[in-house]
C-alpha cells in the first residue's frame, strides 16, 4: 500500500527538515568553538547564516500542524542552547582577547618610557669605552 504525500506535508517536511539541518550546523559550530577552532567557525557562520534565511522564507508560508509546531519548538529549543553555549564561549575569547590586547599596550608603553633612556644609557657607556 502507497501512500501518498500531500503537497503541505511535503513543505512541512522540508520546513522541518532545514530546522534539523541548522541544529547540525550549529552543533558544529559549538564544537568548533568548544575546540577553540576560531577561523573554522567564521568560515561556517556563513553557511548557517545562509540556512537562518531558508529558514525564515520556509517559515512564512509554511503552516505546521501540531506535531510539526512541537518538532520545531523541540528544535529551536535545541538550536537556541546551542547559541547561547557558542555566545559564552565567544564571550570568554573576547575578555582573553582583551587581557592579550591590554598586557600588549602596557609592555608597547614601558618599551617607550624606557626605551629612550635606554638609548641614553648606552650613549653613555660607548663614550665610558672610547675615553679608556
Amino acid at each position: 500500500m502507497s501512500t501518498s504525500v500531500s503537497p503541505q506535508e511535503a513543505t512541512q517536511t522540508t520546513l522541518l527538515a532545514t530546522y534539523a539541518e541548522l541544529l547540525e550546523s550549529v552543533s558544529h559550530m559549538l564544537a568548533l568553538a568548544q575546540d577553540e577552532q576560531w577561523a573554522e567557525l567564521i568560515d561556517q557562520r556563513s553557511r548557517y547564516v545562509a540556512l537562518v534565511e531558508e529558514v525564515k522564507a520556509l517559515d512564512a508560508a509554511v503552516a505546521l500542524d501540531a506535531v510539526g509546531r512541537q518538532r520545531k519548538a523541540d528544535l529551536l529549543e535545541r538550536i537556541l542552547e546551542h547559541d547561547v553555549a557558542i555566545r559564552r564561549q565567544l564571550v570568554a575569547r573576547r575578555e582573553e582577547l582583551g587581557k592579550l590586547i591590554g598586557v600588549s599596550q602596557r609592555q608597547r608603553d614601558l618599551h617607550r618610557a624606557y626605551a629612550p633612556q635606554q638609548g641614553s644609557d648606552e650613549a653613555i657607556e660607548d663614550s665610558v669605552t672610547r675615553s679608556r
